[in-house]
């Protein structure tokens, strides 16, 4: 793949790859422990019709883990995978549709842990030089294809907190054509704070905004639920 010069707008986000920690990303790395299975997810910038943007897709409803969660395209890694790199390309082909070859791939960001479904999951940050069309490949696991402009994702009107039943409080962004989905949980964590990060982020006074989130995205394993509670008191030992 050859290398083009980035658009300026990108350049903070490259430059961070060389100094962020998982910390300021998440509460959650994998402990050494853990058994996590290794994953990739395609954290992939464009320039859409609507200015600069972010590829990202809302599961398929039926799905055991994280039904109807908006997410990056990605996957667990394959023994034939070279590469986190490598799976997080090939995962985005597998779903959407994405040609690897108009991928100029940044670096990544560190391993970061998904307590309830037990992955490691590695960001691939990368700019869609030569775009294609993408749609939905795989129904059985993506239900829609998503490019949502960077611009609403920083407009202080569309951000909010959302409430797990199990008191989870966190970040979460209001997308979508109606502003009718969700953005939340390790995907809503991931760029809200990678924005923090690079000084991206403005700011948002309505954190009274908390909403419950819908029915669909409730439905996870038990064993899942238990990890997750887990990992909540990993953390508060540590901090005691």
């Amino acid at each position: 793949m050859s290398t083009h010069p980035l658009p300026s707008w990108l350049l903070p986000v490259h430059e961070a790859l060389d100094s962020i920690t998982g910390h300021d990303l998440t509460r959650f790395v994998p402990p050494p422990d853990s058994g996590a299975r290794s994953s990739a997810v395609l954290m992939l910038f464009g320039d859409g019709a609507q200015g600069p943007d972010l590829l990202l897709t809302e599961r398929a409803h039926h799905m055991r883990s994280h039904p109807g969660q908006v997410s990056f395209p990605g996957g667990t890694m394959d023994p034939g995978d070279a590469s986190v790199v490598a799976t997080a390309l090939r995962e985005a082909e597998e779903e959407v549709g994405v040609d690897p070859a108009g991928v100029q791939v940044l670096g990544q960001l560190p391993e970061l842990w998904l307590p309830p479904s037990n992955f490691a999951v590695t960001p691939v940050i990368a700019w869609w030089r030569e775009e294609c069309p993408v749609s939905v490949v795989d129904p059985d696991e993506v239900h829609a294809v998503l490019r949502v402009p960077i611009e609403e994702l920083l407009d202080p009107t569309h951000r909010i907190h959302v409430r797990h039943p199990s008191g989870w409080l966190g970040p979460a962004f209001l997308i979508g054509d109606a502003k009718e989905l969700i953005l939340w949980g390790f995907t809503a964590g991931v760029i809200a704070r990678l924005f923090d990060f690079i000084g991206m982020t403005r700011p948002w006074e309505d954190t009274a905004d908390v909403r419950d989130l819908p029915d669909h995205m409730l439905i996870v394993p038990d064993e899942a639920t238990d990890r997750m509670r887990k990992a909540e008191d990993m953390l508060r030992e540590d901090l005691s």
